[in-house]
């Protein structure tokens, strides 16, 4: 067997939500395990995102309701041409079958129009009013010779002759109606788009809250607080006062800034390290001549907005399986990286050399958590990766979009 563990491909776009991000000490953490404070500039709240991906309405859906804002759009457009008609005084019964072959023709040359929006539904909105624009002076004439045409059609002379001033006024007739036609069927491509994003952020901020509230557990269970606290005692019947001072200021920075945390918020990658740094101060007291904390990230990329807590599952099972099964130091390395225009994270650590030939222990739950987490956040835009990076090493690496505050 191979120590390969494949968690796979995840995937958000971020509907599109108002994801938000908090300010926060970042902090590094030297090879011995000692963390420097600097501070970080607050960070406003960020604008609506689009990496929850573009609307996916589905054709049926489309089709049927493009279909009701036709049969709702022509009869009205019909009615209204009868009431003019009726206030010239011309006996509207007299134009119905011209004006029913008409609109008729008019109406089929609108699915092509349909088309066309649709497939350009993902440009920006002054490009899509461009093209409901250009497609209603490329329908004016279209109209006006169907109008033209249906007049020969069924006058009582074949040979009518042709008319620039009434041509004239149905070319304007017929691009008002493609223009009001053109944008309402944008408008409905909106509102598809508007209910797809409600109903998937409603599942990333359920999925998100889960995989929270789980997270939760694996750092507040009562496995970690009695070994907290023990070590907090037994520090104290040794006399080692400081130390089971740093401790306790540790895990109440750790706790509060934990149970305060918007389940749904993204915070940039110092506030993230800033925050695992809490943890890890904890864990230091308990492993302090075992454990090798590095941390290489470049101050560059220290605003880049990643999931709260998405670092944690994958610290922990690096101290559980890693310093907490290894005898003598073990070295925990994370890394982060700015590739183009994505973040990638790794996580690596020192394991057993009896694990190599399995899956590392314990790994499934916590990294399926995090899989879960950014597939929701992020659909087909982020991937997540365990396995073996060599000889007694273990690495999670986490491939993100890079976005900034």
């Amino acid at each position: 067997m191979t120590c390969e563990t494949s968690v796979g491909q995840a995937a958000s776009n971020p509907v599109r939500p108002r994801w938000r991000h908090a300010a926060d000490e970042q902090r590094d953490i030297s090879t011995n395990g000692d963390v420097a404070v600097t501070s970080a500039a607050a960070q406003p709240r960020l604008a609506p995102e689009d990496d929850l991906g573009a609307y996916r309405a589905p054709l049926g859906p489309m089709a049927a309701a493009t279909l009701r804002l036709s049969a709702i759009f022509w009869p009205v457009v019909f009615a209204g041409d009868c009431a003019l008609t009726v206030m010239m005084g011309v006996n509207p019964l007299l134009l119905l079958g011209q004006k029913l072959m008409l609109y008729g023709l008019a109406a089929l040359l609108t699915s092509g129009m349909a088309l066309l929006l649709f497939r350009v539904r993902h440009l920006p909105f002054s490009w899509k009013a461009a093209a409901c624009a250009l497609l209603a002076v490329a329908g004016a004439p279209l109209f006006a010779l169907i109008d033209y045409g249906t007049n020969r059609f069924c006058a009582e002379s074949k040979a009518a002759a042709f008319d620039p001033v009434n041509f004239g006024y149905a070319l304007l007739y017929g691009g008002a109606i493609y223009l009001g036609w053109s944008s309402l069927f944008v408008a409905m491509l909106y509102s598809f788009d508007v209910i797809d994003r409600e109903r998937r952020l409603a599942a990333a901020r359920e999925a998100a809250l889960a995989a929270q509230m789980r997270a939760l557990r694996y750092q507040v269970n009562p496995h970690f607080l009695f070994n907290t606290l023990n070590s907090i005692g037994g520090l104290i019947e040794e006399g080692a006062g400081a130390r089971a001072e740093r401790m306790v200021q540790s895990l109440s920075r750790f706790l509060r800034a934990t149970l305060a945390l918007d389940p749904m918020q993204d915070v940039p990658l110092a506030h993230e390290l800033a925050l695992q740094a809490e943890y890890l101060e904890i864990e230091r007291e308990r492993f302090i001549d075992r454990m090798v904390l590095k941390i290489d990230v470049p101050e560059e990329i220290g605003g880049a907005l990643v999931p709260s807590l998405i670092l944690q599952p994958l610290i922990e099972n690096a101290l559980k399986h890693g310093v907490g099964a290894k005898t003598g130091a073990v070295e925990i390395l994370l890394t982060a990286r700015r590739v183009d225009d994505r973040l990638r994270v790794s996580i690596e650590n020192d394991m057993p050399a009896e694990d190599e030939a399995v899956a590392q222990p314990g790994a499934g739950i916590g990294q399926r958590n995090v899989a879960a987490r950014i597939k929701a956040r992020f659909q087909d835009a982020a991937s997540f990766d365990a396995g073996c990076a060599g000889a007694g090493r273990y690495r999670a690496s986490l491939d993100l979009p890079l976005r900034f505050a």
